[in-house]
């Protein structure tokens, strides 16, 4: 579900590999090893990157009882705003289309996703779509068939596949660069993540209520952004490994409630999988759903139409007939 900031050093593998003119049968042996490794190589700056931001995480958790109340509370806005971001903005909205927003929404959603720094909207929705569209293969980012560690964050420690690049290379785009907003926050996406990501979330507990400097960074920006990144990553790892599959035994993801009481909603995994253009992605009534409560009380206030859901009929039909009978 989630992409990390560094495309510049995981795409750079994105060029072609082929000897030209009447070049040796070695040489075409060596760029098909080369296409063949490029799974397997690993990119040793994310590694450090995120061996430093997991560090600082650890040690924020010791400031918590250092920090001031309101920071706590800072923090957790935060975090729900950079759970909304990707949620109801790049995964939902830009990935699927599953509902419309009007621009103030859209703009909302583009900054909260830059608090969330999983690459720009454009970024993670290509590769969500190409998760969908090539889920468990090798064509799949984060492809859990090569176990919970990889999909979880092994993936970002290594060169993408060569299928994940090609195949995202044949996807229609075009209604994503169509949007205005979407162009905008990743023309400005460092400036943007800087900004949403660090600044803000470190100079409001900071100016409003005197919380030091030092708590503020580690709490509502390193520990928070620490945290939100591990819990969306679970829908990629725990929600395709572990739970049942009420709608199709016959693929990977599950329903999986704990993934989704931390993500927010996106942990019903089998059923979203199943039913991939339903806003809700996951089936009503009291199931834990804050992000789809957040779409619908913004199409209460005019923000959001266009609400796409899969019929109770549909529903049905679908259990009784792929579904594993444990719902």
């Amino acid at each position: 579900m989630v992409s990390f900031p560094d495309s510049e050093v995981r795409d750079a593998v994105g060029g072609r590999c082929e000897p030209e003119g009447a070049e040796s049968r070695e040489a075409e042996a060596e760029c098909g090893a080369t296409k063949e490794q490029r799974g397997r190589t690993i990119v040793w700056r994310n590694v450090v990157l995120m061996a430093l931001l997991h560090t600082g995480a650890l040690y924020a958790v010791l400031l918590v009882p250092k920090a001031h109340p309101f920071t706590w509370i800072w923090s957790y806005v935060c975090f729900i705003i950079t759970a909304l971001g990707v949620t109801a903005g790049a995964h939902r909205l830009w990935s699927h289309r599953s509902y419309k927003a009007k621009l103030p929404l859209r703009i909302f959603l583009a900054a909260a996703n830059s608090m969330a720094f999983q690459n720009d909207i454009f970024e993670w929705s290509r590769d969500h779509r190409a998760h969908h569209k090539y889920s468990e293969t090798d064509g799949d980012p984060h492809n859990a068939k090569r176990g919970f560690f990889f999909a979880h964050i092994g993936w970002l420690f290594l060169r993408k596949h060569n299928d994940v690049i090609e195949k995202g290379k044949r996807l229609d785009l075009s209604d994503l660069l169509a949007d205005p907003v979407v162009v905008f926050q990743r023309r400005h996406y460092k400036t943007s993540v800087v900004v949403m990501c660090f600044l803000l979330p470190t100079l409001v507990p900071w100016y409003f209520w005197g919380e030091c400097i030092w708590n503020s960074y580690f709490l509502a920006a390193i520990l928070r952004y620490t945290i939100s990144l591990n819990v969306a990553w679970l829908v990629n790892s725990a929600a395709h490994m572990y739970g049942n599959r009420p709608y199709d035994r016959n693929i990977n993801p599950r329903e999986n409630c704990f993934v989704s009481f931390g993500a927010i909603g996106e942990g019903y995994h089998n059923y979203h999988h199943t039913f991939p253009f339903d806003y809700a992605a996951s089936e009503l009534g009291l199931r834990f759903n804050p992000t789809t409560c957040f779409i619908d009380l913004m199409c209460w206030f005019g923000l959001a139409s266009d609400r796409k859901k899969a019929t109770p009929e549909m529903i049905k039909a679908r259990k009784l007939r792929t579904g594993d009978g444990s719902a």
